[in-house]
């Protein structure tokens, strides 16, 4: 009488695992989690920046068409912080001058609350230079800028 022995061989089994390995990292690289980690950055970015827009809008209206503190019509980009010097920026497009941060904590405190700090958190920024920027052009544009943008996105906004 024969007998059987049911299972796998080390071949087959090592087949499988190849198989499963390869398609594992096929996966991997489709998806692109670091890709995937700037477009978040950015997101939050843009988002960020049309919040600090609005905010300023918002206290234009609300004020008569008076610019919070410290804005003013021709003004150069300021970084938006409350540091009186270390605000100088040239990264993202952001301008490498003046020193000194811009401070709307104040005065825009009731539209948005605390001002919008940069993803990169605490390793880069901090409340006193938050790595956004705004400028007011002689016509009275208010542009918000994000300075630390990733994979050469400008990201900005006008109005």
């Amino acid at each position: 009488m024969k007998s059987f022995r049911k299972g796998f061989t080390l071949i087959e089994l090592l087949l499988v695992v190849t198989v499963i390995s390869l398609l594992a990292v096929t996966v991997f690289v489709a998806l692109n989690p670091s890709q995937r980690l700037i477009d978040t950055k950015n997101a939050r970015r843009t988002a960020d920046v049309d919040t600090i827009l609005q905010a300023v809008h918002t206290y234009i209206i609300d004020n008569a068409g008076a610019y919070p503190t410290g804005l003013t019509e021709g003004m150069t980009e300021t970084q938006i912080g409350t540091g009186a010097t270390g605000c100088a920026i040239a990264t993202g497009g952001c301008a490498a001058t003046p020193t000194g941060c811009v401070d709307l904590a104040t005065n825009l405190a009731s539209y948005m609350g605390s001002a919008p700090i940069d993803p990169d958190g605490a390793s880069t920024y901090t409340a006193a230079a938050t790595g956004y920027s705004v400028e007011v052009d002689a016509n009275g544009i208010v542009t918000v800028r994000a300075c630390g943008s990733e994979a050469s996105a400008d990201i900005s906004v006008s109005r």
